[in-house]
C-alpha cells in the first residue's frame, strides 16, 4: 500500500524547474518571477482589465442608500472611497511590477518564509468561498438566460430537492451550467487572458446602459425618494459618510490585496499603476450611479424592493413577456454572466491558484490550483451560505478588515523600511543562512505584532455587527475599520522596525542600497544565481549583471 501511495505521489509531483533542487518545497514555475516572454500586459490591457472589473458595481449604491445617505451623497462617497482604494492598489502593485512576483512571494519577503503561510492560507480560504458565492451569482444570470430561451418549460421543472437544500432543481441546473462556463478558464494563466478582459469590457457597456435606459424610459425618469433625505445632525451625517467610505473600501479590499497577482505580468513597471488610478474611481462610481437610479425608479413604480440585476431582469420578463423582450433579456443576462465570470476569475480564481502554488509547491501550480478552486466551488455550497444567517455573510464581508493590516505592512516594509529592495533568491530558501527572509525561525515577529494591533482596534465593532453588545464608540470605530486598521498597522510596523529592525533591514542599510537598487529594468531570477545577481535582458541576449 505504501509503495502504491509513493507511486501515486511521484506521478502527480510537478517537474522541477530547470536548475532547481528536486526536493525543494519552496519553488515552482509560478512562484518564480514572471519571465520576460510572459510579461505581456501593457497599459491598455490594464485599462480594459480594471474597467471590466470595476464596471460591475451595480449594487454598491444600494449599500450606501441602505445606511441612510441620499443619492448624491452616495455617489460622492463612492467616488471618494474608490479614489482612496485606487491609491492603495497603485502602491500595492509596485513590488510586483518591478520584480514580477505574485502575492505569495511578496508575503514571504515581509512576513517570513513560514509566517507567510498564515496570510496566504487565509487568503486562499476566503478566495475559494467567494469563488463559490460569485459563481452562484453567475447562476442567477444563467437562470435569466434559460428562462428567456425556454420560458415555462424551464421554470416549471419539478423541484426534487428538499426545502432544507436551500436551492431548487432549476437553479441547481443553472449553477451546473455556470460551473461549466468557468471550467475552461481554469487552464489559463493571467497573461493568456488579456483578450478575454477586452471582450468583457466591450459587452459590459451596452448591458449596463441598456438596463439603465430601459428603467428610465419605463418610469419616465421618476426616481422617487432619492431626491430627499431625512433630516439629521451634522455629526450623524458625518458618521454615515465615514461608514459609506469604509463600506466602499471593503468592496475593493480584495482587489487591493490581490494587486501583485495582476501586476507581475506587466510589460513595464508603470503599466499597472496609473491605469487603475484613472479607471477604477470612474468605472465604479458610474456603474453604482446607474444602479442607484435604475433600481430605485423600478422600485417606486412597481412597489418592489429589488436591487440585484437578475431580479430586475426577472421583473421585466414578468411584466413584458414577448419575443423581443426575451431576446433582449437573453443578451443582457449573457453580458452580465460574462461580467461576473471575469470578476470571479480575477478576484478569486487567480488568487486561489497563486496561493495554492505556494502552499504545496511540489504538487500544485497555478493551473492545478485553479482547477482545485473549481472543484471546491461545490463543496462551499454557496446557496447555503447565502441562505444562512446574515451574521455569517457579515463575517465574510469583514474579510477586508483583516487584509487592510496585511497591505499596510507590505507597503510600509517595501517603500520605507527596505527601500524597495527585494532579494529574489532569498525567497526560495528557508534556513538560517537566509539573512533576508528567515527572520525569527521563519516568522517576522514585528509584522505579526503590527498585524494583531491593526485588527484589534476595530475588532470590538466587528463583533458588534455579528450581534454582540458593544458600546456606541466601538460601533463608530467599525465605521472607520479599514482605514483605521491600515493606518495603525502601517505606523506600528514602521515604529517597531525603526527601533528593532529586522536582519533584512539591517542588511539593506549596511549595503547602502538606494530605492529599488537591486532591481534594474528587465530583471528576473534564474536558479543558481547569488542573491544580489540578476539577469538583465538586452534584446534577445541575456547577460549576467
Amino acid at each position: 500500500m505504501s509503495r502504491l501511495f509513493k507511486r501515486v505521489r511521484e506521478s502527480i509531483k510537478l517537474k522541477p524547474v530547470e536548475g532547481e533542487m528536486e526536493s525543494s518545497q519552496w519553488v515552482n514555475e509560478d512562484l518564480l518571477p514572471t519571465p520576460p516572454e510572459k510579461q505581456t500586459w501593457r497599459w491598455w490591457n490594464y485599462v480594459t482589465f480594471y474597467w471590466s472589473i470595476s464596471f460591475t458595481n451595480w449594487t454598491l449604491g444600494s449599500t450606501m442608500i441602505g445606511i441612510g445617505l441620499n443619492w448624491w451623497q452616495a455617489i460622492l462617497v463612492i467616488f471618494l472611497s474608490q479614489s482612496i482604494s485606487s491609491v492603495a492598489m497603485a502602491f500595492n502593485s509596485r513590488a510586483a511590477s518591478v520584480y514580477h512576483i505574485g502575492f505569495p512571494c511578496v508575503a514571504r519577503s515581509v512576513f517570513g518564509m513560514w509566517g507567510s503561510y498564515y496570510f496566504v492560507g487565509a487568503r486562499a480560504v476566503m478566495a475559494v468561498i467567494w469563488y463559490g458565492v460569485q459563481m452562484y451569482f453567475g447562476a442567477q444570470y444563467m437562470y435569466n438566460i434559460l428562462r428567456a430561451i425556454f420560458g415555462h418549460h424551464f421554470t416549471d421543472i419539478p423541484n426534487s430537492l428538499p426545502q432544507s437544500a436551500g436551492i431548487t432543481t432549476s437553479l441547481m441546473l443553472a449553477f451546473l451550467l455556470c460551473w461549466l462556463v468557468h471550467l475552461p478558464f481554469c487552464y489559463f494563466r493571467p497573461y493568456q487572458l488579456r483578450k478575454f478582459f477586452w471582450f468583457k469590457t466591450i459587452v459590459s457597456l451596452p448591458s449596463m446602459f441598456g438596463l439603465f435606459i430601459w428603467a428610465m424610459v419605463n418610469t419616465n425618469g421618476h426616481v422617487g425618494g432619492l431626491y430627499s433625505s431625512s433630516s439629521r445632525s451634522a455629526s450623524s451625517t458625518a458618521w454615515l459618510i465615514l461608514a459609506g467610505i469604509n463600506s466602499g473600501m471593503g468592496n475593493t479590499a480584495n482587489m487591493i490585496t490581490n494587486q501583485p497577482d495582476f501586476a507581475r505580468w506587466a510589460h513595464n513597471r508603470n503599466a499597472a499603476v496609473w491605469t487603475q488610478l484613472a479607471v477604477n474611481p470612474i468605472a465604479v462610481t458610474l456603474s453604482a450611479s446607474l444602479g442607484i437610479l435604475s433600481t430605485n425608479a423600478i422600485n417606486v413604480k412597481y412597489g418592489t424592493d429589488i436591487w440585484n440585476q437578475w431580479d430586475m431582469m426577472n421583473l421585466i420578463l414578468d411584466k413584458y413577456w414577448a419575443p423581443k423582450t426575451r431576446f433582449a433579456i437573453f443578451l443582457c443576462a449573457f453580458a452580465w454572466l460574462v461580467q461576473i465570470l471575469g470578476t470571479n476569475i480575477a478576484a478569486n480564481m487567480i488568487s486561489f491558484g497563486s496561493d495554492a502554488a505556494m502552499l504545496l509547491p511540489s504538487y500544485i501550480n497555478m493551473r492545478r490550483g485553479q482547477f482545485l478552486a473549481q472543484s471546491l466551488a461545490w463543496v462551499v455550497c454557496p446557496w447555503k451560505i447565502l441562505a444562512s444567517a446574515a451574521k455569517f455573510q457579515t463575517f465574510l464581508s469583514g474579510y477586508g478588515l483583516f487584509m487592510a493590516s496585511v497591505v499596510a505592512i507590505m507597503l510600509s516594509d517595501y517603500f520605507y523600511l527596505t527601500k524597495g529592495n527585494v532579494f529574489i533568491s532569498s525567497l526560495y530558501t528557508c534556513n538560517r543562512g537566509n539573512e533576508n527572509y528567515y527572520y525569527h525561525c521563519g516568522w517576522n515577529l514585528q509584522a505579526v505584532a503590527a498585524y494583531v494591533i491593526g485588527i484589534a482596534l476595530p475588532f470590538p465593532g466587528f463583533c458588534g455587527e455579528l450581534g454582540a453588545n458593544v458600546s456606541a464608540a466601538a460601533a463608530h470605530i467599525m465605521d472607520l475599520a479599514w482605514i483605521l486598521s491600515f493606518t495603525a498597522s502601517f505606523i506600528v510596523y514602521f515604529i517597531m522596525c525603526s527601533i528593532w529592525p529586522t536582519q533584512n533591514m539591517r542588511y539593506v542599510k549596511e549595503k547602502g542600497y538606494t530605492f529599488e537598487q537591486v532591481a534594474p529594468d528587465g530583471a528576473c531570477y534564474e536558479p543558481g544565481l547569488e542573491k544580489d545577481e540578476v539577469i538583465v535582458h538586452v534584446g534577445p541576449r541575456q547577460e549576467a549583471a
